[in-house]
C-alpha cells in the first residue's frame, strides 16, 4: 500500500523496538499539544511514529494514564483530531487526515495489517461492530473471548436506523422480540423482561417504562442469565444501554428530525473540557419529541434532559455524576382486542380505547460513579444510583370480542389515583479488578458487592364493584365515553412494597496456554419482601418473605488463530421478585438456568464480527398475568435455540447488521396448578426472529459522503397465551434509508431519510399473554438534518 501525504514538511520519524503483540504498557501521558503526546507515546512504548506535522498541528491530545494496548492508547490521544491510523506487522503506526485530501508527496510501502479504527465513543464513529464489551463480565473483555451470546448495537447504526425507541434497537439482536404494546419491555429467548440497565446498573424497577436512547452511547446485549454480576434478574437475557460520556475535545451537535403523523423531535449534544487541563469535561443531552399516532385519539409528548460531569481528581482518580429527567406522556393507545383465534380484523386507526386516555412516565435519576487505580493492575470503582420513578394510567380497554356480535365489553383502570404514588430505587456497589499470575495462568478478578433497595407505593382502582367501571363497545361501531368515570375512595386498592437485597460475587477470567481462556464465578444473593395492602382489593399485611441462594457460573474459551473461537458455558439465575399470586401472597423466588455453546469469528482485520450460538434455558416459578394485577407461577418452562449474529464492514463503505433466531422449542414443561398448558408453547415466543440492516457509503469522488441503506424484519407466528389457542400472524417488513453529508468550514451538515414498512404492511407488533395485541406503524417516513461540529 502507498501512502501519499500533503506537501512535505518535517515528518516525525522516531526509530525504537517496535511492540505490536498486543500486549498492554504502562503511559503516563499529560494533557498536550497532540505532537508531544505522540512523542511520548513513542519513547513509553518503543513503537514508531510516521505523520506530518501538518497533520498534528495545531490539535490537543487528553491525558493517557494507565495501562492500555498499543492500539488503545494510539485511539486515545488522536480521538477527535481527525486523524485515522493503521498499525503494521512491525508495530509502525501511521497517521492520516480522515478525509481525502490532494497528495503529492509520496513515502515508501507499508505493509499495512490493521484497519483504521476511531475510538467507539467518537461521534464521528462510523463502525457498525464493537469488538470489546463489558456487560458480560463488568471488565473490558474482547468479545471473541467471552464465553457467551454478546451483541452490541453502536451509535452508528442507531444514527443510520434513526432509532429512538428500545424496540428499535433491539431488532438488530437476535432471540429478542417486542414486549408490551411498545412500553418498553422485550423478550429475550421466549421469557419477557421490562428490567433494562444503564451503564451497568438497574435502571427501573417493577413497572414498565419506555426508554429514551437520546443520551445512549450503545446497547449492549447479553442474551441469557446475567444475575450473577446484577443481582435479581430476568433469564432472557442483559439489556445494558451504555451512556454518552463527557470528551476531552469539544463537539457539539443539532438534529431536527420531523415525520409521519406530525413527528417532531429535536436532539441537543454538547461536550468538552471546562478547563485549560482537562480535569473538569461535561456532556449535556437534551431530546424533546411530540407526535400524533396512525390510531386516532393517539399521540406521544417526551422529553429528555440529561447532563453529565467528570472531574479527574488526580491521574488515578475520576468521578462523574449524571443527572437524568425524563417525561413521557403517551395519549389514546388503543389495543385490539381478541376475536376467535386470533386479534380482532379492525382498521389499524380504529381506536377503542378514548381520546382521554392517557399513560405518563416520569423519572429523576442520580448516577455517580468513582474509580481509583491503585496501580497499572489494581483498580477500585464506587457506583451509586438513585431513581425516583412514577407511573400514572387512566385508560378503559376491552380484551376479547363477541364473534357473533362484535360486542367488545370494557373496563376501566386507573393508577396513581390520587398522585402519590412513587418507586424509589436505591443501587449501591463496591468493586475491585486486579490482574496478577500465577505461574503460566493470567488472571483477570472482579471482587464486588452491591446492595439494591425499591420502596415503592400503588394506588390503582379498577376491575371491582363499581359499575361505572364497565361497559361495552364494538369493533365495527364503536361507543365513546365523554370522560373517564368518577373513581370513589372504595374504588381504590393502596399497595406499600419494600423489596431489599444485597449480594457477594467473584469472578475469575484466566488465561491458559494455548490460547485457552476460563471463566469462573460465584454469587451469594439475600433477598426480602415486606408488602401490605388495603383499600378494594387489600389484603392487610402479607407475609414477609424471605430467599437466599448462591449461584455459580463458568465458561470455557478455546481461539486457536486470532480469527476464531469456541466456547461453552453454564449459568444459573436468581430471578426477579414483586409478583403476587391471586390470593393476594407473594409467589416464589423464579430461578433458571442455561446450557450454552457457540462460534465466533472475527474476520476482515477486525471490522467484522459473527456469533453462532445454541442454548437451553429453564426458567422456574416464571409468573403469568392474572386478574387486576395478580399472577400465578408457571411450574417449569424451557426454551432452546439457535441465534446468529453478524455486525461490521464488509468493503470500504460497506457495512452490515444482521441476527437470526430459530427457536424450535419452547414449551411449559411442568406445572402443578394448571395441566392444561404442559407441553403448549410459550406465549409470544416465534420459532423464527431476523432481521438484516446494510449500508453503503460511496468513499470518493463527487458521490463521496452520500449513503444508502436497507433492511428487513421477519417474524413468525407467536402463540396468544399459553394453551395454543390463539396465535398473532408472522410478519415481514421493508425499512430503506438515504442521507448525505457535506463539509461546510469546521462544520458538518447531514440529510437523511429514512422510509420503515415500505411496502405498508399491516401486522401486530405485540401482543399481550391475556389477548389484546398492538399493531405495527404503517408506512411512515423520517427526515432529519443534523449539524455537528
Amino acid at each position: 500500500m502507498t501512502l501519499k501525504f500533503a506537501p512535505l514538511a518535517v515528518a516525525a520519524l522516531v526509530s525504537a523496538p517496535a511492540f505490536a503483540d498486543g500486549s498492554k504498557h504502562r503511559f503516563d501521558i499529560p494533557a498536550q499539544d497532540l505532537a508531544a503526546a505522540l512523542q511520548q507515546l513513542s519513547a513509553q512504548s518503543g513503537a514508531a511514529m510516521l505523520y506530518t506535522e501538518q497533520a498534528a498541528a495545531g490539535k490537543s491530545a487528553p491525558a493517557l494514564h494507565g495501562e492500555f494496548t498499543l492500539e488503545e492508547a494510539v485511539r486515545r490521544l488522536i480521538s477527535g483530531s481527525g486523524l485515522i491510523y493503521t498499525i503494521d506487522g512491525s508495530g509502525t503506526v501511521t497517521l492520516r487526515p480522515g478525509e481525502n485530501r490532494q497528495e503529492t508527496t509520496t513515502l515508501g510501502t507499508v505493509m499495512v495489517s490493521a484497519k483504521a479504527i476511531y475510538d467507539t465513543t467518537d461521534p464521528y464513529n462510523t463502525d457498525y461492530q464493537v469488538r470489546h464489551a463489558s456487560t458480560a463480565t463488568k471488565t473490558d473483555t474482547p468479545i471473541m473471548q467471552t464465553p457467551m451470546s454478546v451483541k452490541v448495537v453502536p451509535q452508528s447504526v442507531l444514527k443510520d436506523q434513526q432509532a429512538i425507541t428500545i424496540e428499535q434497537a433491539l431488532r438488530n439482536v437476535s432471540g429478542v422480540s417486542s414486549g408490551l404494546g411498545g412500553s418498553g419491555t422485550f423478550f429475550i429467548r421466549g421469557f419477557g423482561s421490562y428490567l433494562n440497565y444503564r451503564d451497568g446498573y438497574k435502571s427501573q424497577g417493577e413497572w414498565a417504562h419506555t426508554e429514551d436512547l437520546e443520551n445512549v452511547e450503545r446497547v449492549e446485549v447479553l442474551k441469557g442469565p446475567g444475575s450473577i454480576l446484577y443481582g435479581r434478574a430476568e433469564p432472557g437475557g442483559i439489556v445494558n444501554f451504555v451512556t454518552k460520556q463527557p470528551l476531552d475535545q469539544p463537539y457539539y451537535a443539532l438534529r431536527q428530525q420531523f415525520g409521519s403523523f406530525d413527528l417532531y423531535r429535536t436532539s441537543v449534544d454538547a461536550t468538552g473540557p471546562l478547563n485549560d487541563d482537562k480535569s473538569l469535561a461535561y456532556r449535556f443531552n437534551l431530546g424533546y419529541q411530540s407526535n400524533h399516532s396512525f390510531q386516532e385519539f393517539g399521540g406521544n409528548e417526551r422529553l429528555l434532559v440529561a447532563p453529565t460531569l467528570r472531574w479527574n481528581i488526580s491521574e488515578r482518580t475520576v468521578s462523574t455524576v449524571k443527572l437524568e429527567y425524563s417525561k413521557i406522556k403517551e395519549l389514546g393507545n388503543g389495543r385490539v382486542p381478541f376475536l376467535g383465534n386470533g386479534p380482532a380484523p379492525i382498521a389499524r386507526e380504529r381506536n377503542l380505547g378514548e381520546p382521554w386516555s392517557f399513560t405518563e412516565d416520569e423519572y429523576v435519576m442520580l448516577a455517580l460513579n468513582t474509580e481509583h487505580d491503585f496501580n497499572d493492575r489494581w483498580k477500585l470503582r464506587h457506583r451509586f444510583n438513585f431513581k425516583n420513578y412514577k407511573q400514572t394510567i387512566s385508560a378503559i380497554h376491552g380484551s376479547s370480542a363477541d364473534p357473533a356480535t362484535g360486542n367488545v365489553g370494557r373496563a376501566f383502570f386507573a393508577q396513581n389515583t390520587d398522585g402519590g404514588d412513587f418507586q424509589h430505587n436505591f443501587y449501591n456497589a463496591l468493586e475491585l479488578t486486579g490482574k496478577f499470575a500465577t505461574g503460566f495462568v493470567k488472571h483477570n478478578i472482579l471482587l464486588g458487592g452491591d446492595y439494591y433497595r425499591t420502596d415503592y407505593r400503588a394506588t390503582m382502582a379498577g376491575f371491582g364493584a363499581n359499575p361505572d367501571f364497565y361497559d361495552n363497545s364494538n369493533i365495527y361501531n364503536p361507543l365513546h365515553r365523554a370522560a373517564p368515570p368518577t373513581i370513589l375512595p372504595t374504588d381504590v386498592t393502596y399497595s406499600n412494597s419494600t423489596l431489599p437485597w444485597f449480594g457477594l460475587y467473584a469472578q475469575d477470567q484466566a488465561e491458559l496456554p494455548f490460547h485457552i481462556h476460563l471463566l469462573a464465578g460465584l454469587r451469594y444473593d439475600n433477598a426480602d419482601m415486606y408488602s401490605s395492602s388495603s383499600g378494594e382489593f387489600g389484603s392487610g399485611q402479607s407475609p414477609d418473605t424471605h430467599s437466599e441462594r448462591v449461584s455459580p457460573r463458568g465458561g470455557l474459551v478455546w481461539q486457536p488463530i486470532p480469527e476464531f473461537s469456541l466456547y461453552g458455558s453454564y449459568t444459573e439465575n436468581f430471578g426477579m421478585p414483586g409478583y403476587f399470586g391471586l390470593d393476594g401472597q407473594p409467589l416464589p423466588a423464579q430461578t433458571a438456568d442455561q446450557w450454552e455453546v457457540g462460534a465466533k469469528t472475527e474476520l476482515f482485520d477486525g471490522r467484522f464480527t459473527a456469533t453462532l450460538a445454541y442454548y437451553d434455558l429453564t426458567k422456574r416459578n416464571s409468573p403469568i398475568a392474572g386478574y387486576l394485577a395478580y399472577s400465578r407461577a408457571l411450574g417449569e418452562a424451557e426454551s432452546r435455540g439457535i441465534e446468529f449474529d453478524l455486525s461490521g464492514e464488509i468493503l470500504p463503505g460497506w457495512s452490515v447488521i444482521g441476527a437470526y433466531s430459530y427457536m424450535p422449542f419452547a414449551k411449559t414443561i411442568a406445572d402443578e396448578t394448571d395441566p392444561a398448558v404442559v407441553g403448549k408453547r410459550l406465549n409470544n415466543a416465534p420459532k423464527h426472529n431476523g432481521s438484516l440492516w446494510t449500508t453503503y457509503e460511496f468513499q470518493q469522488g463527487d458521490l463521496r459522503g452520500l449513503k444508502f441503506g436497507a433492511g428487513m424484519q421477519a417474524v413468525s407466528r407467536r402463540e396468544i397465551g399459553f394453551y395454543e389457542t390463539a396465535q398473532a400472524p408472522g410478519y415481514a417488513i421493508m425499512n430503506l434509508m438515504a442521507s448525505k453529508g457535506w463539509t461546510v468550514g469546521k462544520t458538518k451538515v447531514t440529510a437523511q431519510l429514512n422510509i420503515d414498512n415500505l411496502l405498508d404492511k399491516t401486522y401486530h407488533a405485540s401482543i399481550y399473554s391475556y389477548g389484546p395485541t398492538y399493531y405495527g406503524n404503517p408506512r411512515t417516513f423520517m427526515g432529519a438534518i443534523k449539524i455537528e461540529y
